[in-house]
């Protein structure tokens, strides 16, 4: 009875072992070890350990504020941290950009003013105006200035008499560029109470000796209201 148990129990060791064979050359030939490690959970969560500590990496180096913070902690506190330098980075952009388009607009305001720095209107010729406009155009462009000192000379005595060489006030101005006393304006004519170019030719020689130029003047009279 023992000798046929015994030959039984060897060949079913044998098919054992000749299954398990099977099967580890089966594993062999068709299983990937890397494939498997990747599929292993303590796998993925090294990955994801080590993608936390290189933004971690980045967040030290690039914002140092935040190093006692995260030193030694775990994924998610790191995290955290990312996420308040991404918000705080962004908050600078805006910022930066906000600086940007200020000193944008600054730029363009100064060049128009640079342009344009008496803001008056300038005329493209004396052809612009008519009567004594037209007259202490010419004869402004005779003395020298350019059209944006007529375009002051025009705001200012636009101002001051509106043009009309009979204008007098209260205290004794008088004429275009309102001269106090009028008598003044002898100096460039007898004529002075009625003829406009008298008046104007006085007061542009006013104008030259006390304010160098018409802007000059009018710049004066935005200043204190008066010239």
């Amino acid at each position: 009875m023992i000798p046929l148990l015994t030959r039984y129990g060897a060949r079913l060791a044998a098919v054992l072992v000749l299954a398990l064979g099977a099967v580890i050359a089966v594993n062999a030939v068709t299983d990937d070890p890397s494939e498997q490690d990747a599929q292993h959970p303590s796998q993925a969560a090294a990955e994801q350990q080590a993608e936390a500590e290189a933004a971690y990496e980045e967040v030290r180096y690039l914002h140092v504020n935040y190093i006692d913070e995260t030193a030694g902690a775990d994924v998610a506190v790191k995290a955290d941290a990312l996420a308040d330098f991404a918000a705080d980075r962004a908050e600078s952009l805006n910022s930066a950009q906000e600086d940007a388009d200020q000193a944008e607009a600054e730029a363009e305001a100064e060049a128009e003013a640079n342009s344009n720095p008496t803001s008056v209107d300038i005329p493209s010729s004396c052809s612009d105006y008519s009567g004594n406009k037209a007259t202490g155009c010419a004869m402004a462009l005779d003395n020298g200035h350019d059209l944006e000192q007529v375009g002051c000379l025009v705001a200012l005595w636009d101002r001051e008499s509106g043009w009309n060489e009979y204008a007098a006030n209260g205290i004794g101005a008088y004429g275009i560029p309102q001269a106090l006393p009028g008598s003044k304006m002898e100096s460039a004519g007898s004529d002075w109470e009625t003829n406009p170019v008298t008046q104007i030719k006085w007061g542009l020689g006013y104008i030259e000796g006390r304010y160098g130029d018409p802007c000059g003047a009018w710049a004066h009279s935005e200043d204190v209201g008066w010239y």
